[in-house]
């Protein structure tokens, strides 16, 4: 039970500091025009760069701490799949490379640092940058996602439903038009649930089996 409230924690509070991280770089910053100039986005990080700044950094820390909860994860997975544990494996890669191309999706930070001197090409060109990150963060959440459905089929490790359901989601990672839909909206949620039923499934089976042998 402790580790499972360690591992709900901390899916709260990654998902708790990019919502933050993102309202504050984004939503407490003056509106960036629709299609933008370089001179735009220049003149809109020389402006805004403190809380640019400040919600790119929260934004990072809530990576950190998904390779965290992708550690415990990992943890529980590997104890259900057995063996060399390939799958879970697989599936702790995968959120640390969507860690990795979260904080390197934050291109505006360094915008942001060196306002003062950086020209405005420079400025359009890390604004763009992080498109980048944010779709290799897609992908990679097909590998994570894609490796732990299988892995909740073969080992029970979470119920049938929840496992088709992460299914689903990793495979509209890789379907472009509609990918980031599963990176904004069916990564989080599934964050702050999956931590009271990552087990249970196992558990109930274990108990099933104990009462019939009896």
């Amino acid at each position: 039970m402790k580790n499972r409230i360690t591992l709900a924690s901390l899916g709260i509070t990654a998902v708790a500091l990019w919502i933050i991280g993102l309202v504050t770089s984004q939503t407490l910053t003056s509106s960036i025009p629709h299609k933008p100039t370089d001179a735009q986005l220049l003149t809109w990080v020389q402006g805004n760069k403190n809380p640019i700044i400040l919600g790119s950094f929260l934004f990072m820390l809530g990576c950190i701490v998904l390779v965290l909860f992708a550690g415990l994860l990992r943890k529980r997975l590997a104890a259900a799949e057995g063996g060399d544990g390939t799958l879970s494996t697989f599936a702790y890669t995968g959120a640390v490379m969507m860690a990795v191309c979260g904080m390197l999706g934050q291109t505006d930070l360094v915008s942001a640092i060196n306002a003062d001197s950086i020209s405005a090409a420079s400025a359009g060109a890390f604004h763009h940058l992080g498109d980048m990150g944010f779709v290799a963060a897609e992908l990679s959440l097909s590998v994570f996602f894609g490796s732990v459905a299988v892995l909740a089929f073969r080992a029970a490790v979470l119920p049938r439903w929840w496992a088709a359901l992460t299914g689903v989601v990793a495979v509209v990672a890789i379907v472009g038009p509609i990918g980031w839909a599963a990176l904004v909206w069916g990564f989080p949620v599934w964050m702050l649930v999956t931590p009271w039923l990552v087990g249970r499934t196992a558990r109930m089976r274990a108990a099933s089996t104990v009462t019939a042998a009896a």
